[in-house]
């Protein structure tokens, strides 16, 4: 019995570890830092909550929250309703069913760093891909796609829609699939509609799923910080310079590290009161 006791630790060790050293080290050392005035090359002084008060006296703090906030609003509701939409277009038999799964899902493995890349060859005003379409198809004043601050933004929620619609219409389609097909056979024997059928029948039972992709592609989207870092530079001006953008400019450009710390932990608390508001609308629906 100690032999096995051992020998299970042997496995679980080394995840245990790596949780401490990368995750909960990491969180308590910046929760600490964010009371701190830590600057690289200054003495390190307590600094109470002067950091978190001076957030909300910072007016590129509210810009860079605003510019998040826009972005994700926008992306999040286009990926999800598109990724419902091709996750219901699926759900049924088709030809070539398996190879257009398999083509949609590839923008989730990409690295979303390089998908900025590739979004900044394809949205570039004199050589990019879209404008020289445009171009082809007789247009004159062709869309300012980097000098445009509402373009600009358009742009890189774009590029990220492409790469997260596959990962809701992945999740969505499974959640289809464990749909019961009993009750589906019993609706069809009092209406033909479809639409009746998704909105009285398949949306009320996919709600939990819905609430579930919701609710990831919120922390991910609050998060970005590689899209608009290499597409736009954070650019037109600080058009797209989302939260986590700035919040890089501060920790680790002006090596102002209590400050960032403070920042992080401000986004931190934003996003476990939308968890919260999410999880307890779900809890009142079933409820």
């Amino acid at each position: 019995m100690q032999e096995r006791s051992r020998l299970k630790w042997l496995f679980v060790g080394p995840g245990i570890l790596w949780v401490l050293a990368f995750t909960i080290f990491p969180l308590l050392y910046s929760l600490r830092l964010s009371f701190y005035n830590a600057r690289m090359g200054r003495p390190v002084t307590f600094a109470g909550l002067d950091n978190y008060r001076r957030a909300f006296n910072d007016y590129r703090f509210w810009d860079a929250l605003e510019v998040t906030l826009i972005f994700v609003v926008a992306s999040v509701t286009l990926t999800v309703l598109l990724g419902l939409g091709l996750a219901l277009l699926f759900h049924r038999p088709m030809r070539g069913q398996r190879f257009f799964r398999s083509i949609f899902l590839l923008p989730l493995f990409v690295a979303p760093i390089a998908l900025g890349y590739l979004g900044l060859t394809i949205f570039h005003e004199q050589v990019g891909a879209v404008n020289t379409v445009l171009r082809a198809m007789g247009m004159v004043n062709l869309p300012a796609w980097f000098s445009d601050v509402w373009l600009a933004r358009l742009a890189i929620v774009l590029v990220d829609v492409w790469q997260w619609t596959p990962f809701c219409f992945l999740v969505l389609l499974a959640g289809l699939q464990a749909l019961p097909e009993e009750i589906y056979e019993a609706a069809a024997l009092d209406t033909d509609s479809g639409w009746d059928t998704f909105r009285f029948i398949t949306f009320p039972l996919l709600l939990p799923v819905l609430f579930t992709v919701t609710i990831l592609r919120l922390v991910e989207a609050f998060k970005v910080l590689d899209i608009p870092f290499s597409m736009t530079s954070g650019g037109p001006g600080a058009a797209t310079q989302t939260y986590s953008f700035y919040i890089y400019l501060v920790g680790l450009r002006n090596f102002n590290q209590g400050y960032a710390s403070a920042l992080a932990y401000i986004l931190l608390i934003l996003m476990v009161i939308i968890a919260f508001f999410f999880f307890n609308r779900l809890r009142e629906i079933y409820d």
